[in-house]
């Protein structure tokens, strides 16, 4: 089965992502140095809950060895699993995601092949792009707020153009007999052709317009660029004394 994720996140990036996108369901948050962690984790494999597991050091706590082999077994219809000394309900909703602020952390190999490591490191790009972001919100909001939008409307109008081809190979797969005497596919297909026909101008019209937005937001660049070196410059001060540390966030805030 697939592995949960345990991210490298010395910037945060991560968790802050997780909240965003869990919160709504009711996302537990936890860490090792928490006496009752291993009640939460319970409690979210019950229920059937998101759980993240923060701030991880360099080793995982055995007691998690069953949830990330995924030891269940079944009982009669319920799904279990072995957690601390009981058998408990494992819920297929739940989910564990795990972060550590260690920028360069040495994981043995036994724990990296039972987890999905994934770098949330910022890089010199992705900080340019993430603060070209954040100028462009403050001085040209609408330019910005167009630009999330007509992500969304592509991604949307390229899913669909996909279903549409899965269901034109679909139609055509389970067809029976001589394909010109189906009128039900003849139909399908004709309103596919024209349905595409629509969604690939529509597709080439927000192409042209995120060329424009693009045009626009790259003006705001050189000060994106200028935000990132002094980034990567303050970030580096830490090696010299502790004290110099700044968050991503705090320093965005800035």
């Amino acid at each position: 089965g697939k592995r949960w994720p345990l991210m490298i996140d010395p910037q945060e990036q991560a968790k802050r992502w997780i909240r965003n996108m869990e919160t709504k369901n009711k996302l537990l948050i936890t860490r090792f140095t928490n006496g009752k962690w291993l009640q939460s984790l319970e409690a979210a494999i019950r229920i059937g809950q998101p759980l993240l597991i923060e701030d991880l050091a360099e080793f995982l706590d055995p007691a998690l060895e069953p949830v990330l082999q995924r030891a269940t077994f079944k009982q009669g219809p319920r799904s279990m699993i072995h957690l601390g000394d009981q058998d408990i309900d494992y819920s297929e909703d739940f989910r564990l995601y795990m972060t550590t602020k260690l920028s360069n952390p040495h994981y043995l190999p036994e724990v990296c092949i039972k987890v999905t490591v994934i770098n949330f490191t910022v890089t010199q790009s992705g900080l340019v792009d993430q603060l070209l972001g954040a100028v462009v919100r403050k001085e040209k909001p609408e330019v910005e707020k167009r630009k999330s939008e007509l992500i969304v409307s592509m991604a949307k109008d390229k899913r669909q153009l996909k279903e549409l081809e899965d269901k034109i190979l679909r139609n055509l797969r389970e067809s029976q007999g001589d394909i010109l005497d189906d009128t039900v596919l003849i139909t399908t297909l004709a309103e596919s052709k024209e349905l595409s026909k629509v969604i690939e101008e529509r597709l080439r019209e927000s192409e042209r317009t995120e060329t424009e937005i693009n045009e626009t937001r790259d003006k705001y660049r050189p000060v994106a660029v200028r935000g990132a070196i002094l980034y990567f410059v303050i970030a580096d001060l830490a090696l010299m004394d502790p004290m110099y540390q700044y968050s991503l966030g705090y320093f965005v805030q800035l």
